[in-house]
């Protein structure tokens, strides 16, 4: 998980290249008290609810939502934590902004990375939905988390240990547990990795007003400066797609791609963004060689392990890719089966419809331009 977090970073950074405003400094934190809970709905009949957090049991507290491929990756791991310090006072607390009714809709659908239905899978932890957001407003708005899912561990004396992705949860729910965790050391860590945001939007800002030299020159001084090696690995990994993005990419930064991308076989999610991450880098004028039509047939293979709705998501980013050497006919045939599997989702499929109208319209404009180009090639000659 730790690679594919990384590399997330470095989309942020060098595919959008946007400005993106600085957040307001967060007022929750590593070491603050944990704000007390008042979620709305509880999914389970026997879950234990939760408002103020027992002194000497450990919670985790985590946000999600159907919508969200990861998410429901990770709730077969939620599930393993759950049973695992079941007897040790720890309760998993999953939390979901969305209504009632849209997550009972999932409850009786079958997971698609684990035997059983989503009821099932997370039977064993407790499952809940606060569609009012006030609890994602005192964690996730509070902290300046962005995205889901995302877990906060609560410790013994109520206190905020340590925030992350559920997938990276088993060593420091561990260390709460058993005592052994060092909070200060961890806050030190996040410390640095913020200051590394700082500087990867300073980057992010001279890459977006095309300002290439500077931008280069501050990726090889950081590479060589950096003496931590975590850093350092960030800073190269941002190198490689900054290459791909300014058209300068060698043969060492698609063979990167190519390691990045066997490392996520059997996440479909994983695979997903990194498509989307080459097809991003397309459209922002970069040229990703080889790179996308090796990708598609990872795609494919990872058909089998989602839903429909997954399905579609990933048929569509298997004819973005085709559209990058402009083939416009494969790119149809995988984006009508994209409308297929979305046919459940009103407004997915309408997403899906607009963008197979969008690639038959170019595939016309470009059957009108070759019929063109043939008439002028076969007009005779003054001569």
């Amino acid at each position: 998980m730790k690679r594919i977090a990384l590399i997330l970073v470095c989309c942020a950074a060098v595919a959008a290249l946007s400005l993106r405003p600085a957040d307001a400094e967060p007022t929750l934190g590593i070491g603050s008290n944990a704000p007390a809970l008042d979620i709305a709905h509880y999914f389970h009949e026997n879950d234990p609810k939760v408002t103020k957090f027992k002194k000497g049991n450990v919670y985790v507290v985590e946000f999600w939502a159907t919508w969200c491929p990861p998410c429901v990756a990770s709730m077969p791991h939620l599930s393993e934590l759950q049973t695992k310090y079941r007897n040790k006072n720890v309760q998993i607390i999953s939390i979901t902004d969305e209504d009632v009714e849209t997550v009972e809709n999932k409850l009786d659908q079958p997971h698609p990375q684990a035997e059983g239905t989503f009821a099932e899978v997370t039977a064993a932890y407790t499952l809940t939905a606060d569609p009012d957001g006030s609890s994602g407003a005192d964690y996730m708005e509070a902290s300046n988390q962005n995205g889901i899912p995302t877990s906060f561990i609560v410790g013994k004396t109520g206190l905020i240990e340590w925030i992350g992705h559920p997938m990276e949860l088993d060593e420091p729910l561990a260390a709460v547990v058993d005592g052994s965790w060092d909070r200060e050391a961890f806050k030190e860590a996040e410390k640095q990795k913020e200051a590394f945001k700082e500087a990867v939007q300073q980057f992010a800002q001279l890459a977006g007003r095309g300002r290439y030299d500077e931008a280069g020159e501050m990726l090889k001084q950081q590479i060589a400066t950096s003496k931590d090696p975590e850093m350092k690995e960030r800073w190269q990994m941002i190198q490689h797609q900054f290459n791909l993005m300014t058209n300068q990419a060698t043969k060492a930064d698609f063979d990167f791609y190519r390691e990045d991308l066997k490392s996520r076989v059997g996440s479909p999610a994983a695979v997903y963004q990194y498509a989307m991450t080459l097809y991003g880098i397309t459209q922002n004028g970069g040229n990703a060689g080889p790179l996308a039509a090796e990708t598609i047939p990872a795609l494919e293979k990872e058909l089998d392990a989602v839903d429909d709705e997954n399905k579609a998501m990933i048929y569509e980013a298997i004819a973005r890719l085709h559209t990058i050497d402009n083939s416009l006919e494969k790119a149809i045939a995988a984006q009508e089966k994209a409308v297929e599997s979305s046919k459940d989702s009103r407004t997915m499929s309408k997403r899906m419809n607009l963008f197979l109208d969008e690639l038959k319209s170019d595939l016309e404009k470009a059957g009108e331009e070759k019929s063109e180009e043939t008439k002028s090639d076969e007009a005779p000659s003054d001569k």
